[in-house]
């Protein structure tokens, strides 16, 4: 049987979205999922979004698998290309917010009117059990802690966003090897769950360029909880009395696909990320 499925992108970071509400399970296999996300044989995306009914009082669950067949506890691109999704399946244009159950906990995405998505993405989890790593004792946040990879000692920040971020700041972001770099941290032995992993160059305070190795999906334009991760590492070593860097609590952070407004609110320690999510085509696979 044939599978509606709508294409969306948020900054570039490309989604199948189904509308899978008559079930509460996917309608896919991960390794169905990996061959529509195949971009020579399949539709191409960096993966495949699922909108099943709600659970616990939300309007509806988010489910996603990557392009190889994992699945991630959240994607903050990918909420934004579901709020949309969601709108369009109910025929709804005016302003308003969804509670959609995922992985990594309730996540609250609201309908601009300006046609961007502004998601209340939750408050940081800091500790090195939370994120999960073995870079320190399971009780310590994890700042500016060294970690060798490729030969090279780099100076690690992690945080978890309900996914496991490393965050690395760099002289110059678009001299890092990615590609040969990004695995290695992913598989490192202190990340038993892996961990995406952004490299971040401070161009001001309140602007951040950012490039990222997501767990699962390798190289893409944007990562939504990548760029909230690096918003809180960027405070935590300013807080840390470290000379570099210096980063606000409100920042633009550019990444690939485009510009993504991030804020660490301090009246109620919940991160903030606005920004757009853009429909591309629908279509039928099976």
């Amino acid at each position: 049987m044939a599978i509606e499925f709508t294409k969306y992108h948020g900054l570039g970071n490309d989604f199948i979205l189904i509308d899978n509400r008559a079930s509460s399970e996917p309608c896919l296999t991960p390794a169905q999922a990996v061959q529509w996300c195949d971009r020579h044989f399949g539709i191409g995306a960096d993966g495949v979004i699922f909108v099943l009914p709600g659970q616990e009082g939300t309007d509806y669950t988010m489910r996603i698998f990557n392009s190889d067949g994992s699945e991630p506890e959240m994607c903050g691109n990918g909420i934004r290309c579901f709020a949309r999704f969601v709108a369009d399946l109910e025929g709804t244009h005016a302003s308003r917010s969804y509670q959609v159950h995922t992985q990594a906990g309730v996540m609250i995405p609201k309908l601009e009117a300006n046609g961007f998505v502004t998601v209340d993405m939750g408050e940081p989890r800091l500790l090195a059990a939370e994120i999960p790593t073995t870079l320190t004792s399971p009780d310590q946040r994890v700042v500016n802690a060294p970690l060798e990879v490729a030969g090279q000692i780099w100076q690690v920040t992690c945080v978890s966003m309900g996914n496991p971020h490393c965050i690395t700041f760099v002289e110059d972001v678009a001299a890092i090897p990615l590609e040969t770099l990004g695995p290695q941290f992913e598989r490192h032995p202190v990340f038993p769950q892996k961990t995406n992993t952004e490299f971040i160059q401070v161009i001001r305070p309140d602007y951040l360029k950012m490039r990222v190795w997501e767990r699962g999906a390798g190289i893409t334009l944007a990562c939504g909880t990548g760029a909230c991760a690096s918003l809180v590492a960027g405070v935590l070593v300013s807080q840390a009395g470290e000379r570099y860097p210096q980063v606000n609590r409100c920042a633009t952070v550019e990444l690939p696909g485009g510009p993504l407004q991030i804020e660490w609110s301090e009246t109620n320690n919940r991160l903030y990320m606005t920004g757009p999510a853009e429909k591309v085509f629908t279509g039928k696979a099976g």
